[in-house]
């Protein structure tokens, strides 16, 4: 399995417009964030889980050529607002793309993308396969693929696992049902937006104690604000098996 981090920043984006700061204005590679999105190959099958404001960016920075499907974790804008530039797939492929996601998801998207769903189509809109989801596992091209329901202040929200490998974003609760599905996971990527108590997102704090208890052998936090201060001096206070992730990151799972 190949893990590719597209965006580890938050809904704005790192910079963001108009910000002065050290992190915004930092010369740093790993400063710059596009909003949060990962590609997974496995098996031969392409995934992509969120299609955020940057996805087209992030295909063509990364070279990915084929996609097999999309997996939606919810259905803010900063993880679906990238769905029409599936197009060029549908073209290369000559294939509908199967979008996995709730109920709720998929709805969201039927509504800001109608032109899609149109009975009456135009010519060369994004060709989209919706595939309802819930909190059961789930198999797409041979892979299982298991739900990881998290709550982003009152919104539901899933992540997911693959094997040994387990994704979360956009969290600030975890329940216990959960974390039992988490067990095992050697690679854990968790939300970590900033050091200030957030309404919605686990602080750096939190997520180091929900990366403490889950064990993970490595753990790389994603959906990361300007707030949180410059890679590479945050980095160096981490602790031992916690990283930050940064854009371009890959990593390979036997």
């Amino acid at each position: 399995m190949k893990i590719t981090f597209l965006g580890t920043g938050t809904s704005q984006g790192v910079p963001v417009i108009t910000c002065d700061c050290a992190v915004c204005t930092s010369l740093d590679y790993r400063d710059k964030r596009f909003r949060t999105s990962l590609h997974i190959e496995h098996q031969g099958t392409s995934l992509v889980i969120d299609t955020g404001p940057d996805f087209r960016m992030q295909m063509i920075r990364e070279g990915i050529k084929s996609l097999d499907a999309v997996l939606f974790t919810h259905e803010h804008k900063d993880h679906t607002a990238g769905l029409d530039d599936i197009r060029p797939y549908n073209f290369r492929q000559k294939k509908s793309m199967p979008v996995f996601g709730r109920k709720a998801v998929l709805e969201q998207i039927q509504r800001e993308y109608s032109y899609i769903f149109s009975a009456q189509k135009y010519p060369g809109v994004p060709q989209v396969d919706c595939v309802e989801i819930d909190e059961n596992p789930f198999h797409f091209n041979g892979t299982e693929i298991t739900p990881i329901p998290v709550l982003h202040y009152k919104l539901p929200v899933l992540g997911f696992r693959i094997g040994d490998f387990s994704y979360i974003t956009d969290a600030n609760f975890i329940p216990e049902s959960s974390f039992k599905l988490l067990e095992g996971t050697e690679i854990l990527v968790l939300n970590a937006l900033q050091k200030e108590s957030h309404i919605s997102h686990f602080t750096l704090d939190e997520a180091i104690i929900h990366a403490q208890r889950i064990g993970a052998k490595n753990t790389y936090f994603t959906h990361i604000s300007h707030k949180l201060g410059l890679h590479a001096e945050i980095n160096r206070q981490l602790p031992e098996g916690i990283k930050l992730a940064y854009d371009g990151l890959t990593l390979n799972l036997s």
